[in-house]
This record gives C-alpha cells, sequence and structure tokens, in this order.
C-alpha cells in the first residue's frame, strides 16, 4: 500500500508590533490597558506630508479633566462626584499644596476615535435639573470634540445631590431644638 504525502500549503502570518486593544461595550476600538488612545496613524519618511509623520495620542486623563472643567463652567452645578469622593476631595483642597482634582466625578471609556462619558453631579437647590443636565451634555461634547478631536457618543448625566443655601453655614439644618 503506498500512501502519498503532500507538502503542507505555504503560509505567511503577519505577527502584529503590539497586540490590538478589546473592543469596549460603549466605544469602537476601546482604549484597552494603555489608557490612551491612538487618533491618527503617521506615515513615515521624507516624502510623507508633514502633517502625517508619526501617532496622536491622546491619554484618557485628559478626557477626564476636559469634560470635568466643561461640565463646571454651568451655572448651577454646585460639585462633582459622589458623597464618598466629594468628601476626600474637600480633605485634599485643604491640605496645604492640595489642589483640586478636576476629573472628580468623571469617569471615561476612549476608544480610537469615539469616547463616552459618564458624570457624577451636585446641582443648587432651584435650578431645573434638566436644563442643567442638557446644558452639560453640551458643553461637554462641544469642549471635548473641539480639544481633542475625538466623536463623544454619549454623555451620562447623574444627579447624586442638591446643594442647599443652608448647607454653607455651621449648622446644616438651622438652629438646634436642644441645648
Amino acid at each position: 500500500m503506498t500512501t502519498q504525502q503532500t507538502a503542507p500549503e505555504s503560509r505567511r502570518e503577519t505577527v502584529p508590533s503590539r497586540p490590538e486593544p478589546a473592543p469596549s461595550a460603549r466605544v469602537a476600538g476601546g482604549g484597552g490597558a494603555t489608557g490612551s488612545t491612538t487618533l491618527s496613524g503617521g506615515l513615515s519618511g521624507a516624502g510623507a506630508p508633514a502633517d502625517s509623520r508619526g501617532r496622536t495620542s491622546i491619554a484618557d486623563v485628559v478626557v477626564v479633566k476636559i469634560a470635568g472643567i466643561a461640565a463646571r463652567e454651568i451655572p448651577g452645578v454646585y460639585d462633582m462626584g459622589g458623597g464618598l469622593s466629594r468628601t476626600i476631595g474637600a480633605v485634599r483642597d485643604r491640605v496645604p499644596g492640595g489642589r483640586p482634582n478636576v476629573g472628580r466625578g468623571v469617569k471615561v471609556e476612549v476608544g480610537e476615535r469615539q469616547t463616552a462619558i459618564d458624570l457624577d453631579l451636585v446641582v443648587e437647590y432651584g435650578v431645573p435639573i434638566t436644563d442643567v443636565a442638557r446644558d452639560v451634555r453640551e458643553n461637554v461634547v462641544s469642549a471635548v470634540e473641539r480639544i481633542t478631536g475625538l466623536e463623544v457618543v454619549e454623555v451620562n448625566v447623574t444627579v447624586n445631590d442638591v446643594h442647599l443655601p443652608e448647607d454653607d453655614g455651621e449648622e446644616a439644618y438651622g438652629d438646634s431644638r436642644v441645648e
């Protein structure tokens, strides 16, 4: 009995220089573990146009800071973050040499060309919350898209608290009935 053996077909395998990040559930081409996104893949060589020589990467923290600053610019936003993060932030703000955390209350998912943003807000008592949320969304989308060039696919706003005018005083709810 004769058996015929054939040589395996020649295959050319390509090995990527680095693994591709896993896609995010909300943002196409999620940022992965690197914490940054590449906006443009650059060309190299003397013949390439100057504006395309190299790559541009934007770290997640950049989007966090831009969104935090843009949200705080809106009248009616008193503070940002949940209760614990605001408490820790207040302590940090009082420490000499400490600086405010503009990213408090902001979470982002950054992909190759898109980003999704979650904001936790504390609003002033008496302002229409839906109007504040709309204005925050518009300002955040405008700032992030203008500064980074990323497309903002969504801005989710959660209002965690309402700041009452008497919260600024020493006693939160007026005079005590008990001496």
